[in-house]
């Protein structure tokens, strides 16, 4: 008679089929409690602490193991399964210099069979899925094959929509309440939070103050400001809150969740993600292209929530949720933004999403009117608009007053060391943190002169964009709510001398009047930016009243937003594009224009970064393949920029990035995102296509012609 089988209180088996997928969310895979699979004969004693097999052999294990053929050992009753203690086996680490193998217990045998994990991918992986283990308090685990053999393409977008995400959610409601009565007195004397709260929002400032008297230990200043802000020693600014149920019969305020750049950008930074913008798969900034592309049609919903918000409240659209932002905005996508999330809104209540939609157009009116073409980022005799890292600009100030760098800032901040160029340094620095590009050659100490081709498109879209969803969407004709004056247009000198200024509520907005807008923004982007002899559109030096030549990819907003015209686009693609391809895509200005690179001539920041390609990307898969290829660099260069701690796996990632590489994605076929995870050189890649392409070419005209074959099915993909 066989002997009954005990098992520890607890325990549960599964079953192979009632696993599920095994590339769910780590929460959901790991935080789910201990499981194990059957085992069939083999003894279950491990699981009471008897374990009679070797630890996890790695450096120590000297013994040679053949190479892993085709011969090896395959499973054919079911995928296999590992059975890991998680803080035995976690100290694989970088400096490990052996055959980089480890032995490790088949789960089916309660481990007492091992299987060998080869290679430093392979590794990697297992390292990063013990330390996510151990993040969800697991001891031991079943570990699945399939997530340590997992595609490198499919992981690491996998890991960017499940899990690097996560952390980039949060809501101002919890930032403000994340100290406890048990942080020590010094770090709350030190960190001593004010939060301002706008004018006109009474709820808000009472939410707050009682936020405040309920927890005291939190020192939290709740100021409101005045109906227009600038003062710029003011703090952390409030963002958008819905109202709820408390759960106890009453209402209270809650936060929206905002998507945060990550890493030490740890609020709503608009600006990290401003040149990412695709419009057919709306892809507004590089947060929400990750949101829309990963169907969390909600949570872009909300974003555009907190920037409606920042419009009626603050003015304008702010580099980020602190008030020594409030003396800049950002360039023109909310247009673009609310439309793609309006088009995929649940079609169930479309007077809801109509109003939703209306709020959104009314908004970016608004900033458009006040902002845009608004004195002083107008300049009315060409009707362009224009947007308005220090330690080695200020070295040679402190060393002319003899002091550190540190004491310098400190005295030029307080006034009491004057030097007017340098006054003027942070004029056209406050334009470039406006443009949407941060620093760069393109834009140094000229900045708020140009009249930059990237904003103009922008604008461009804005027109076309509110002209658009004046026609389709409310039939023509839309009443603003909101008392504001309208610029003048046609813009001109006179106009703008002129101190009359007509109100928004006066009368409504029609199609007509905004597409009169995008025409004649499309005739002066003609007349001033575009360069016949070069193929290039450039900025424009509105003081020294001529083009600045300096070669900028943003010429290819210009495609996207609608306002080259065919000619101008045949000859963007066929004869400008190339000067700014390289290996991983395309580079932000050509090495003619930005000059060459020293130690005295350090790179700037956006010089050599890659945003701004995806606004390519739908008309060239080619470069969504460079890019993706050389992701890997730029994901190590970024993340090292900001600061981010990977401790075993990214907890994180950064947003521009993480939605270029989703967004990326969506434009390759099966073929190329398996030749990316086989890491193929783009030069090997489309060189080959090349090859079949032209083979394919004169095989077909070798073909004799059968009745069957159209002119249709003669022409070639790649034409």
């Amino acid at each position: 008679m066989a002997p009954v089988l005990t098992h520890p209180p607890g325990l549960a088996f599964v079953e192979d089929t009632d696993r599920g997928s095994d590339h769910v969310d780590p929460a959901a895979y790991y935080g789910a409690g201990e499981s194990f699979s059957r085992s069939r004969t083999y003894s279950h004693s491990q699981i009471h602490g008897y374990n009679p097999k070797r630890t996890p052999a790695f450096e120590e294990d000297t013994h040679m193991r053949a190479r892993r053929m085709s011969h090896d050992e395959k499973s054919v009753t079911a995928p296999r399964r590992f059975l890991i203690d998680v803080e035995e086996t976690i100290r694989i680490s970088i400096t490990d210099a052996g055959p980089k193998l480890m032995a490790l217990g088949t789960a089916t045998s309660n481990g007492f069979k091992t299987f060998d994990i080869r290679g430093t991918y392979m590794l990697s992986n297992l390292l990063q899925e013990l330390a996510l283990a151990r993040d969800h308090n697991r001891k031991r685990i079943v570990l699945d094959e399939a997530r340590l053999t997992e595609n490198p393409v499919d992981r690491l977008s996998r890991m960017i929509r499940l899990h690097s995400g996560i952390p980039l959610l949060a809501a101002l409601t919890a930032m403000v309440s994340k100290l406890s009565p048990q942080t020590p007195r010094t770090a709350l004397a030190a960190y001593k939070p004010r939060i301002y709260v706008p004018h006109g929002e009474p709820a808000m400032a009472e939410y707050y103050r009682k936020v405040a008297r309920e927890k005291p230990h939190m020192n939290l200043d709740v100021v409101v400001l005045p109906p227009k802000p600038d003062d710029p020693l003011l703090r952390l600014l409030a963002l958008a809150m819905n109202e709820v149920d408390d759960g106890r019969g009453g209402r209270t305020l809650k936060g929206i969740p905002f998507i945060v750049p990550g890493a030490r950008f740890n609020e709503v930074c608009f600006y990290r993600g401003i040149p990412l913008s695709l419009s057919t798969i709306g892809i507004p900034t590089s947060y929400l292209s990750d949101l829309l592309v990963d169907g969390q049609v909600t949570m872009a919903k909300g974003m555009v929530e907190h920037f409606i918000f920042e419009i009626k409240h603050y003015g304008k659209i702010l580099n980020g949720s602190r008030s020594y932002y409030l003396c800049r905005t950002q360039p023109p996508f909310l247009t673009d933004m609310a439309l793609q999330i309006y088009n995929q809104l649940d079609r169930s209540d479309m007077e809801a999403n109509r109003l939703w939609l209306k709020r959104a157009i009314q908004a970016a009116i608004k900033e458009y009117h006040t902002i845009w073409v608004a004195e002083p980022r107008i300049d009315p005799k060409t009707g362009l608009s224009q947007a308005t890292h220090f330690t080695h600009i200020l070295e040679p100030y402190a060393a002319k007053h003899g002091l550190s760098v540190l004491e310098f800032s400190e005295k030029y901040n307080d006034g009491i060391l004057k030097e007017p160029a340098l006054d003027e340094y942070f004029l056209h620095d406050r334009s470039v943190r406006e443009s949407g590009h941060d620093t760069t050659y393109r834009f140094e100490k000229r900045c708020a002169n140009l009249g930059t081709i990237d904003l103009q498109a922008l604008l461009y879209k804005y027109e076309v964009d509110i002209g658009t969803a004046i026609r389709e969407v409310f039939d023509d004709e839309l009443e603003l709510d909101e008392d504001f004056p309208l610029a003048p247009f046609p813009p001109s000198v006179e106009a703008f001398a002129n101190p009359f200024r007509e109100r928004s509520t006066c009368r409504p907005q029609t199609s007509e009047e905004w597409f009169a807008r995008a025409d004649f923004r499309r005739e002066i982007i003609d007349k001033y930016l575009w360069n016949e002899s070069k193929s290039l559109y450039f900025d424009y030096d509105t003081v020294k009243e001529r083009q600045s030549l300096y070669e900028s990819v943003t010429s290819f907003w210009a495609l996207w937003a609608g306002c080259a015209s065919e000619e101008q686009c045949w000859k963007l693609v066929s004869q400008s594009l190339k000067k700014f391809e390289v290996l991983g895509g395309l580079v932000s200005g050509t090495e003619e224009s930005r000059g060459k690179i020293s130690l005295d001539r350090p790179n700037r920041q956006w010089d050599y970064p890659p945003p701004h390609q995806i606004m390519t990307w739908e008309e060239a898969q080619r470069l969504a393949y460079r890019f993706l290829y050389i992701s890997p660099i730029w994901f190590e260069a970024e993340y090292g920029n900001q600061g981010i701690d990977f401790k075993m796996v990214p907890r994180e990632g950064f947003g521009w990035m993480n939605s270029a590489y989703q967004v990326g994605l969506s434009f390759l076929t099966t073929h190329m995102r398996r030749a990316v995870a086989a890491c193929t050189s783009p030069e090997v890649f489309f060189g080959r296509a090349a090859n079949i392409e032209a083979a394919a070419v004169q095989a077909t005209a070798a073909m004799p012609p059968t009745l069957s074959t159209s002119p249709m099915e003669s022409l070639s993909i790649y034409a």
